[in-house]
């Protein structure tokens, strides 16, 4: 009996303190639902921001933008941060000002304090004497901060895309 009665008060202790995901329970948090709808809508504003920055050749709005222990990932190679700015940032401002670039949406997902955004793209256009018309990905890693989303992590790749023969 007083065993049958610990393990009745265990279990239900056990749910208080360990309450089931609002998913396997068969309901929504309104809260929750809110701030992650919130929290995609902020990290699709940062992409977005950063996408502009680049169009516009505004170096210091797109490096706002990155974490200061970011990476990005392009043509092959890892740059940090600061190599990014020494070395591609002013290429991919000429490249966002000169060639038209289609994007679809970005997919958004967010896990707590870190989300991930992707999307894909066709460019087309000349970039320093070449024609361009390429399909590109985009994946960035965002985190939360203080000072709101920041980038932390891209990743860019393109092919070409082959003109169909006559």
């Amino acid at each position: 009996m007083i065993r049958t009665a610990l393990l009745r008060w265990s279990t239900a202790l056990a749910l208080v303190i360990l309450p089931l995901p609002a998913q396997a329970a068969g309901f929504t948090a309104p809260a929750r639902t809110a701030r992650v709808h919130g929290d995609s809508a902020e990290v699709a504003a940062t992409v977005e921001r950063f996408h502009a920055a680049l169009t516009k050749g505004d170096t210091t709005g797109a490096m706002a933008l990155l974490a200061l222990d970011a990476i990005i990932l392009e043509s092959g190679g890892v740059e940090t941060r600061e190599e990014y700015r020494s070395h591609h940032l002013a290429g991919d401002m000429n490249y966002a000002r000169s060639v038209k670039s289609d994007r679809g949406p970005i997919r958004v997902t967010v896990r707590g304090d870190v989300a991930w955004a992707s999307s894909t793209s066709t460019s087309k256009g000349q970039s320093r004497g070449r024609a361009i018309n390429s399909a590109g990905a985009e994946l960035m890693v965002l985190t939360r901060t203080a000072s709101g989303w920041r980038i932390s992590a891209i990743h860019w790749s393109s092919r070409s895309i082959k003109s169909p023969t006559g």
